[in-house]
C-alpha cells in the first residue's frame, strides 16, 4: 500500500503540479503587491480618493462592509489572468500550432450533422451511417484530407 503511494507521489505529474502551485503562489503574491503598491494609488489619483482600497468601507445600520478588500482582490485577479493569458496561454497555443503543422490530419475527426436524422457523421461521409441517406461530402474536409472532389 505504501509503495503505491510512493509511486503516486514520485510521478512526474505530481511533482510538476506541486512546483506549479508554489510558483503560482509566489506569482500571486507579486501581483497582489504590484496592484497594492502601484495600481491602487493610480486609481486613487484618477478618482481623487485615497488610493488605498484595502481600508475602504461603508456602514449600514452598524454593520461594516469592507468593499476595498474585494476591489483590491479583483484588480489582482485581472492582472494575474491577463499576465497568465498573454505570457503563458498565447505562446503555448502558438507553439502547439507550429508543432501540429506536420502531423497527418485525422479525416474522421471533423464531424457534421446529417441533415435528415441530425446524427453526427464524419464530414467526408457520402452516406449517413444511421439513416443511410445519401449526402454530399464537405468540400473543405475533402481538401483537408487530401481527397479528390466526388462527382
Amino acid at each position: 500500500m505504501l509503495s503505491g503511494f510512493k509511486d503516486f507521489i514520485l510521478r512526474g505529474n505530481i511533482v510538476t503540479m506541486a512546483i506549479g502551485l508554489a510558483v503560482g503562489s509566489a506569482f500571486t503574491a507579486v501581483v497582489t503587491g504590484f496592484s497594492t503598491a502601484f495600481i491602487a494609488p493610480l486609481i486613487g489619483l484618477a478618482t481623487r480618493s485615497t488610493g488605498d482600497f484595502s481600508e475602504a468601507h461603508f456602514r449600514v445600520e452598524g454593520t461594516d462592509f469592507p468593499y476595498g478588500k474585494f476591489v483590491a482582490a479583483a484588480i489582482a485577479f485581472v492582472i494575474t489572468a491577463a499576465v497568465l493569458y498573454f505570457l503563458v496561454v498565447v505562446p503555448m497555443v502558438r507553439l502547439q500550432t507550429r508543432l501540429d503543422r506536420g502531423k497527418p490530419v485525422d479525416i474522421k475527426a471533423a464531424l457534421r450533422d446529417c441533415p435528415r436524422c441530425f446524427s453526427q457523421i464524419p464530414a467526408i461521409a457520402t452516406r449517413c451511417c444511421h439513416c443511410t441517406s445519401e449526402l454530399k461530402a464537405d468540400p473543405e474536409a475533402l481538401a483537408l484530407a487530401g481527397l479528390p472532389q466526388q462527382r
